[in-house]
């Protein structure tokens, strides 16, 4: 019975823009997720390296992460837009 009624949701257009803006929110928040990860991860075997640079290599690292977050913001506010403008 549930299993119908989503699937019945879904198959109309408007259940299959929501599901694919929740799909692109899902992707944006893994890849933003990753990427900050890799960043950081990478930062500190950097620093491990070279530790007198360290102040540099955090400054570049908490710019690249803020980038990272301001694109993910936007692709969810994109994806709630899409969602929300059935």
């Amino acid at each position: 019975m549930l299993l119908s009624l989503l699937l019945q949701a879904i198959t109309n257009s408007a259940g299959l823009a929501v599901f694919g803006a929740a799909i692109g929110a899902g992707l944006v928040a893994l890849g933003a997720g990753l990427g900050i990860g890799r960043i950081g991860g990478q930062a500190m075997e950097a620093i491990g390296r070279q530790p007198e640079a360290s102040g540099k290599i955090q400054t570049a690292m908490l710019i690249v992460a803020a980038l990272i977050e301001g694109l993910a913001l936007f692709a969810v506010v994109v994806c709630l837009l899409i969602s929300f403008n059935l």
